[in-house]
């Protein structure tokens, strides 16, 4: 036992060696990870979109060719779960921070995780349901 444990604890007491890790630990690691992996995702989509193509060729017939390969599905549905997931978490960080009012707190939250869940039910479908051929 340390010094410091041991000016910590009562006597008698069994000092805690592992602290649990809660919801706040595990959503504070996930900021961290998702924030770093978000950073590259974003960087290789913009520059496949914006330096690499020409902004007025990005058409659908663009999409389908690019979704043809399952890798680039794979990679805008990562895309946008990270991306709705960590954006969800900061908002609710906020939410936290400046909504006092209990109420007011939970029924922002319920509506926020219901519009991230609507949009990542719409842009899952999307990317699992386009059909490439439609694009003429």
């Amino acid at each position: 036992m340390s010094t410091a444990e041991r000016s910590t604890t009562r006597p008698g007491a069994t000092p805690n060696r592992r602290s649990r890790q809660n919801f706040e630990t595990w959503s504070w690691f996930f900021m961290r990870i998702s924030g770093l992996i978000l950073f590259f995702l974003a960087l290789i989509h913009f520059s496949l979109t914006h330096i690499f193509n020409d902004v007025t060729t990005t058409t659908v017939s663009f999409v389908a060719k690019r979704w043809a390969n399952p890798f680039w599905r794979v990679f805008d549905w990562l895309l946008l779960s990270l991306g709705l997931l960590h954006g969800t978490n900061g908002l609710r960080f906020i939410m936290d921070d400046y909504v006092r009012n209990p109420r007011k707190r939970a029924a922002l939250k319920a509506f926020m995780y219901a519009l991230a869940a609507a949009l990542f039910v719409l842009g899952t479908i999307t990317i699992v349901t386009f059909k490439g051929s439609l694009a003429g």
